[in-house]
């Protein structure tokens, strides 16, 4: 499975002709920060990014259209983000919390329409994917040359991949993971704790 072109480009979420910024120096960890679009208008969410220091967003979400929310179809949110100088790659193929797989499935069967993706997904299985590891790579390739935002549709993290996936796989890692709430607040996001088992 080969990396999008979007993901795999640097450019492409430095943004156009955009001076890159480093995320961080020789000494200072890596932060990546995640954030959820919900029902923001464009300039809110715009000035979430800019207030907490975002200058690029990788995508992450599976299918990047809403007919509820058109500001965030993937082409209006990308032109957006670009006019404000803000970079934008796409990895919902690599890094959604819908895998298209049958077998990252808890029932082994890939759920249609509004089902409950969030219990339904066999998170760990996901994270040991060939394809979601150099997803992750990548963005983590990514987040250290500029400051960079997971993007998910909702808004908070505990009902969203982002944390229960993306977050705790950058954690395992030794990354550092900052959730953007719409109030501008910034939460760290913690490990899930590690389930016991019965047997001895």
């Amino acid at each position: 499975m080969h990396l999008p072109q979007t993901l795999l480009l640097g450019r492409e979420l430095a943004g156009r002709d955009v001076e890159r910024s480093m995320t961080t120096t020789p000494n200072e960890p890596l932060t990546i920060f995640t954030v959820g679009h919900s029902s923001l208008t464009e300039r809110v969410f715009v000035a979430l990014l800019e207030t907490s220091g975002v200058s690029g967003i990788v995508d992450v979400r599976s299918v990047p259209f809403s007919r509820w929310t058109p500001q965030f179809n993937r082409d209006v949110i990308e032109r957006t983000l670009h006019a404000r100088g803000l970079g934008y790659a796409f990895a919902g193929d690599y890094l959604g919390g819908r895998p298209s797989d049958p077998t990252c499935y808890r029932g082994g069967v890939v759920p249609e329409g509004d089902a409950d993706f969030l219990s339904l997904v066999d998170y760990p299985e996901v994270a040991r994917r060939p394809w979601f590891r150099r997803g992750l790579d990548r963005l983590v390739e990514l987040a250290a040359e500029r400051p960079t935002a997971v993007l998910c549709s909702e808004e908070d993290p505990q009902r969203c991949h982002r944390h229960h996936l993306i977050a705790q796989a950058l954690i395992e890692r030794g990354i550092a993971v900052a959730h953007i709430r719409r109030d501008g607040a910034v939460e760290q996001a913690v490990p899930a704790p590690k389930q016991l088992s019965l047997l001895p």
